[in-house]
């Protein structure tokens, strides 16, 4: 196969993340991404030397885009951090099958270290700080990277929802309640009312 004339880092990263996109994070290897690119693999080594940096390519795409850009300082800090947290889920939410890659690379790619970086002089600015303030910040990676994920693969409008409803009310009453009102729950209402509560909980 021919060498493009221009492959650019971003470009590169452009067609790995369509892989993992369209066919999910196991397929990405540098064959798959080289053959995204009309090339072949052996070419693919002279711009990237192996899988690890190729998978930190479409991690700094996802995240540089990024806003972490400090809310308003008038809002309360728990207001400021969850506006923080709806821009980072909706950045990865975009790209859910890359959920494990930004967990795995999100200490090198600068948007996530900026977003942090934000995230951290507000908790500091409220108060929170020294192993209070890792845990809170630890919390909320966590709790958006968790909630993407469910909300992908485990979504409360699915069939395990269904299926945890139609067990024996008998034997599990609260979990089979439960999962009837999870029905009317939406996405959102789900994401922001775990992240409140969270919140909620780091104020204490």
């Amino acid at each position: 196969m021919p060498r493009p004339r221009s492959l650019t880092p971003d470009r590169l990263a452009a067609a790995a993340l369509a892989v993992v996109d369209r066919d999910g994070l196991p397929a990405l290897s540098m064959r798959t991404a080289a053959k995204e690119l009309g090339m072949s693999p052996m070419a693919l080594y002279r711009y990237v030397s192996d899988r690890d940096e190729l998978e930190r390519l479409v991690v700094d795409r996802i995240l540089d885009g990024l806003d972490t850009t400090p809310p308003s300082g008038d809002a309360p800090w728990p207001e400021r951090v969850e506006a923080m947290a709806v821009r980072l889920r909706d950045a990865v939410a975009r790209h859910p099958e890359a959920v494990p890659l930004t967990l795995a690379h999100r200490h090198r790619a600068s948007g996530g270290l900026r977003w942090s970086e934000t995230v951290l002089a507000i908790l500091t600015e409220a108060g929170i700080a020294g192993p209070r303030r890792v845990v809170a910040l630890r919390a909320l990676h966590a709790y958006v990277s968790g909630a993407i994920q469910l909300e992908h693969r485990g979504p409360l409008a699915g069939p395990g929802t269904r299926t945890i409803a139609a067990l024996p009310g008998d034997r599990y009453p609260l979990l089979t309640a439960t999962a009837r009102d999870a029905g009317g729950v939406g996405a959102d209402e789900e994401f922001l009312g775990g992240l409140r509560m969270l919140l909620r909980g780091l104020g204490r």
